[in-house]
């Protein structure tokens, strides 16, 4: 898609972080962009911020984790907007818990946010986007979790996931005109270290949530050191207008992580490696 102005965009998690550098960014390229978000004030907040800018910009508070809310904002973006070419499933919780810490509500709540979201907003915008043939673009905010597993498993497990779905869907789409990224960021400045402020009311009392007043390990105070000291979610933003305009099948953020790409792929050849030349048994 290299020319983006006038182009409609729908975007979730869009009124903090990373979600809110790209609609930033692509409301900057002239895209006009329905921001989701399931915190309500600090969604009109940042709307009506981008508005002052002449942004053509709206808003539709939803719970992405539940189908249904999505397919409202769907409805809610066709109704305002007419089209959407630039579908941006980004909305992304941390936490889960280790190994031992796992309950039934964490995993849903999880897999539902940061998976199950991805799946049902191409579900949705995709016949959406192939409706008036102009063609358009898919991206899906997945992390270096998605490629190296560093982080809590069920995060982990939903980052794969949505790299394996983005990369199996491209050549798919490709036919129908529609380009597909995955978006790998790395430590940015947001506010994922806080997610608990986005649990729905219904999960309430069922995940376990991190307790302020514990010491945190080795490994979370680094991580809040390198969040904090990230790239500009705005930079991510206009790295993604890039990608869209290139229809760039990975989309990073820097090249921090790139030696630990190479240690699991060598891992992997390293596999193939040892049943090489061997002949089976029986």
């Amino acid at each position: 898609m290299q020319d983006l102005a006038g182009k409609v965009a729908f975007v979730t998690g869009a009124a903090s972080g990373i979600g809110l550098g790209i609609a930033e960014a692509l409301a900057q390229a002239g895209v006009k962009v329905m921001m989701s978000d399931i915190d309500g004030d600090a969604l009109a907040r940042e709307v009506a911020r981008l508005a002052a800018t002449n942004a053509d910009v709206a808003g539709f508070r939803a719970d992405v984790s539940l189908k249904a809310e999505l397919q409202a904002a769907a409805d809610a973006t066709i109704a305002r907007f007419g089209k959407v070419h630039i579908l941006v499933n980004n909305a992304g919780v941390g936490g889960g818990g280790g190994y031992g810490e796992w309950s039934d509500a964490s995993w849903d709540w999880v897999i539902g946010v940061n998976l199950m979201s991805v799946v049902w907003g191409i579900e949705i915008f995709g016949p959406l986007i192939e409706a008036h043939g102009e063609g358009g673009q898919i991206v899906s905010t997945a992390s270096m979790a998605g490629l190296v597993a560093a982080v809590a498993p069920g995060y982990n497990v939903t980052k794969y996931g949505v790299v394996a779905l983005s990369e199996g869907l491209r050549p798919a789409l490709a036919a129908k005109g529609i380009g597909v990224s995955v978006l790998c960021p790395g430590f940015i400045r947001t506010r994922i270290m806080e997610s608990a402020r986005a649990l729905p009311e219904r999960l309430a009392g069922q995940v376990a949530l991190p307790d302020p007043d514990a010491p945190q390990t080795e490994f979370a105070r680094l991580a809040a050191h390198a969040i904090q000291n990230g790239i500009d979610p705005l930079y991510v933003g206009e790295l993604v207008v890039e990608g869209i305009e290139g229809d760039w099948p990975y989309i990073f953020t820097d090249t921090n992580f790139e030696g630990g790409v190479d240690l699991r792929f060598a891992a992997i050849k390293a596999g193939f490696d040892r049943i090489r030349g061997r002949t089976p048994r029986h």
